[in-house]
């Protein structure tokens, strides 16, 4: 699905008239047929989780193997334009011979994660833009859905927010004046590469629940051209839970569809919070509310078909997040945090009309980093060792995942 875009319409009184009108006459836009309720996910024989199965033996090998069996995203974040279209090429024709549908994290814009535990990335924009057109040339006309640089839009250098505040995100390296527009400009190139090839879904960093407002995060996805892509992904390698992230992406793709149709503007858009109670998701009901009297303020309808849809990582957020129950002087919640569970299992057979799908867009068992929390380390100091390097394999964490799996799973 590619979104429609309508002109943005007057503040006044007439506006919501005119607004009505351009939504009538313009054409309807069917979903994206790549994550249809019927796709199967792609599960790679090859995986990095079966490739870390082979160098353990006993139970950690067991586990591997158990959570090497599930659909999880192949990440593609570096080497050159043909090497990357190499590496694309590979999965996408595995995936095609099985008759399934494989998911692909683009990761490698400069200055991802701001040089922090996955830092790397191209070096300008000219290579970054390379990098994605060997990219998009790699998946051709197969089917493939394309993950865009998570943090890409959480994590922004030099950004200034709709609020007026410039972010902690500086790096010394990067051009203070041009960083930030360099960032959409790159992010809005690869949207356009992707959204052009026939059977690929593209999908732009939509952060999660605990993270950005909703005005914050759909502001940054319509700098970054998300009108014409199929929409946003929520929660990757994070651990909140799948209720929040269905309000929260759904409450995105309303904010968008306000701001985009008609006079409403994206810094009106209620989130989690205000007026809901952040830490209450009881109070969520008053932000749906909020929506509801925003679509009846501006005479809009809701239209699935014409709005942002979503696909949510359950990879690891089956218990939620962690509350750490020692202090410590920077608690990095998000960083290999203990006793976690899988969440939902892959599936694109979601039940609701914007989410396109389930995924494990983070692979479970695989390390966030070395954790310190604020200590000069080495030592993990929740777990009292020292955690494996982004992205290795985690032989406790995936024992952990799966003892704690909501919904269980069968070994």
């Amino acid at each position: 699905m590619k979104l429609p875009h309508h002109p943005k319409t007057l503040a006044g009184g007439a506006a919501v008239a005119v607004a009505a009108l351009a939504l009538a006459a313009s054409p309807a836009y069917a979903a994206n047929d790549v994550l249809s309720p019927e796709a199967i996910l792609w599960t790679n024989p090859a995986s990095t989780t079966i490739e870390a199965a082979a160098a353990l033996d006993g139970d950690a090998r067991a586990d591997a193997l158990l959570l090497g069996s599930f659909p999880s995203a192949t990440w593609i974040n570096g080497g050159t334009p043909i090497e990357a279209k190499q590496d694309v090429k590979r999965v996408v024709a595995a995936a095609h011979a099985a008759d399934e549908v494989p998911v692909l994290v683009a990761y490698n814009i400069p200055f991802r994660d701001c040089a922090q535990y996955s830092a790397g990335g191209a070096t300008t924009v000219e290579e970054y833009t390379a990098w994605i057109d060997g990219f998009a040339k790699g998946i051709g006309n197969k089917d493939a859905v394309v993950i865009l640089e998570p943090d890409g839009l959480g994590i922004i250098p030099w950004y200034t927010t709709i609020n007026g505040q410039l972010e902690w995100c500086q790096p010394a390296e990067a051009d203070a004046a041009t960083a930030a527009d360099e960032r959409f400009a790159m992010l809005n190139h690869a949207v356009d590469a992707f959204a052009a090839l026939p059977n690929t879904a593209v999908y732009l960093d939509g952060t999660h629940s605990a993270w950005l407002g909703v005005g914050d995060i759909a502001d940054r996805l319509i700098k970054a051209g998300v009108e014409r892509a199929d929409g946003f992904f929520l929660n990757v390698s994070n651990y909140e839970t799948t209720e929040r992230q269905q309000k929260y992406g759904t409450w995105i793709s309303e904010c968008i569809h306000l701001d985009l149709d008609t006079w409403w503007q994206r810094e009106w858009c209620g989130s989690q919070y205000y007026p809901a109670n952040p830490a209450d998701f009881s109070t969520w009901v008053l932000t749906d509310a909020a929506y509801d009297q925003a679509y009846a303020d501006t005479g809009l309808e809701r239209d699935p078909d014409a709005q942002a849809h979503f696909v949510i990582d359950t990879s690891r957020n089956g218990v939620g997040p962690w509350t750490p129950t020692e202090v410590h002087p920077d608690p990095q919640v998000w960083c290999n945090p203990p006793d976690r569970g899988l969440g939902l299992r892959p599936t694109t057979d979601t039940g609701a009309e914007l989410i396109d799908a389930y995924l494990w867009v983070k692979v479970p068992g695989e390390s966030d980093g070395q954790c310190l929390r604020g200590t000069p380390g080495p030592e993990d100091p929740e777990r009292d060792m020292v955690d494996p390097a982004a992205g290795q394999w985690f032989v406790e964490m995936a024992d952990e995942l799966i003892a704690n799996a909501m919904p269980p799973v069968a070994p």
